[in-house]
């Protein structure tokens, strides 16, 4: 082999596996410090494709999750106002027996008993005007003559559709069913046993034609103890306890779609990290040995940088 100064292919080489050996120490601590396998599209450019994908579906999955949270919350609430209201018409009907029943009360405690009876019918149909961030918890015909909702019928006007998936509109959905408690509370006495119930709402009929509405806007509108019988309570309260019974079935299938979607988002945050996750042991390795090959590189270009004094101990 030739001995020149002009090329030194030893250095030359050293050199290239030298800056090989180091980019290749630099991706293997950049990974172990970023935890990440893919730290350059050019790294696996499919596999950074499907990462961005399943990203992005985690987030919608996110805000479905949160959407499904506060429809619990919305449930929750309608449940809560439901419960007292069935209150309410318990002590309703507390107060008729106590009016009609005991011979010793007066005009005048019979009196007091019908100003709280009163009282009461303002107080339901103020709960049924409650909102909920804004939203009417209730499917309520209004008293001025516009869309009215009937008790167990069902009407798309008064449901409020919840998207339960990644894939919005398109997905699956939950639908909440706004209660009619006020269609719920005004009955037709004389036709119980049929359950046949009234939309007239208490302006226009209160305790006349054998339509009755516990809910009154004003304590003017409102009926009094005589014109309802025990019967009509019952009937009352037996409709209330069906929109609870409503409401808890759509509260268990919100919950069912909670925990489906935690477990699809828990499912795509494991294949995300089986596709960009750094493998710890291994990367560790790689470092290791790119640290030595670096250091046996920058040691050989020492040498090979040290050849060219051969030719000058035959020049001398």
């Amino acid at each position: 082999m030739p001995l020149n100064i002009t090329t030194n292919a030893a250095a030359s080489s050293a050199s290239y596996y030298l800056a090989k050996n180091q980019a290749a120490l630099q991706k293997s601590m950049t990974r172990l410090a970023s935890g990440k396998r893919i730290v350059a599209p050019y790294d696996d450019p499919g596999s950074l494709s499907v990462s961005m994908k399943l990203n992005a579906s985690i987030s919608r999955l996110s805000g479905a999750q949160n959407n499904l949270q506060s429809a619990i919350s919305f449930l929750e609430v309608q449940d809560g106002i439901l419960e007292s209201a069935g209150k309410i018409l318990n002590r309703m009907n507390e107060l008729k027996g106590m009016a009609s029943q005991d011979p010793m009360k007066s005009a005048q405690d019979i009196a007091s008993y019908d100003n709280e009876f009163r009282d009461l019918q303002v107080q339901i149909f103020q709960m049924s005007e409650q909102t909920f961030n804004g939203v009417s918890l209730f499917a309520n015909f209004a008293i001025n003559g516009t869309t009215e909702s009937v008790f167990r019928t069902d009407s798309t006007n008064h449901t409020i559709s919840i998207h339960t998936s990644p894939d919005g509109s398109s997905g699956s959905k939950v639908s909440l069913h706004k209660a009619a408690l006020l269609s719920a509370i005004t009955v037709d006495a004389s036709d119980l046993s049929a359950k046949a119930f009234s939309t007239a709402n208490n302006a226009a009929a209160a305790g006349t034609g054998g339509t009755f509405s516990f809910a009154a806007s004003t304590s003017a509108d409102a009926m009094t103890l005589d014109k309802v019988s025990s019967a009509v309570f019952e009937q009352a309260l037996s409709n209330v306890a069906f929109l609870r019974a409503q409401v808890g079935g759509s509260m268990s299938r919100v919950t069912f779609a909670a925990e489906n979607i935690a477990s699809q988002k828990t499912n795509m945050k494991a294949a995300l990290g089986r596709i960009v996750d750094v493998d710890i042991a291994e990367e560790s390795t790689e470092l290791a040995k790119n640290n030595i090959l670096t250091q046996a590189s920058a040691a050989m270009l020492a040498q090979a940088n040290t050849s060219a004094d051969v030719a000058l101990m035959l020049l001398r």
